[in-house]
């Protein structure tokens, strides 16, 4: 299964979204999940934001080797399942081909669809709040992949 995650400029919330759901599909051991991000206005190989490689570190996740990605319709073809940041990401997504594959990251477990909070700009504390909040709706979307996979009938 192949994730991507999507956001602006591909420098904050994605990479977060990326670097969470690696260690956590490693912690669950879902070897045939890969995850990838991109921004619908990201500047071609820009480093993740220096907040968001701070507060991966204090999660014990490396963003070092991060470089941003411009979403394309050839990312979205390659990906199972979609998630955005906003509506405006998922708006995007959907025109580059992603119908029926993507969702609101905090929608898809069946949470209240809104954006997540875009840390660019904020200090080490809002950035914190993101990842939080990225990894409550990143657990809860892995648990509902595994129950799909259990119950394909759902």
């Amino acid at each position: 299964m192949h994730i991507l995650f999507v956001c602006t400029g591909n420098t904050c919330r994605s990479p977060m979204a990326e670097a969470i759901t690696r260690r956590l599909i490693a912690q669950r051991g879902l070897s045939d999940m890969h995850v990838e991000s991109a921004g619908t206005s990201a500047w071609p190989d820009a480093p993740a934001s220096d907040g968001a490689l701070l507060v991966a570190l204090e999660r014990g996740m490396d963003l070092s080797m991060h470089r941003a990605r411009q979403l394309s319709p050839e990312i979205v073809a390659g990906a199972d399942l979609i998630f955005t940041m906003g509506p405006h990401h998922l708006e995007r997504v959907q025109a580059l081909g992603g119908m029926g594959r993507a969702h609101l990251v905090t929608a898809y477990a069946g949470n209240d669809p809104r954006p997540v909070s875009d840390p660019f700009g904020g200090d080490l504390g809002v950035y914190r709040a993101t990842a939080e909040e990225l990894e409550q709706e990143i657990s809860a979307i892995l648990d509902k992949v595994a129950a799909d996979r259990a119950n394909p009938s759902r």
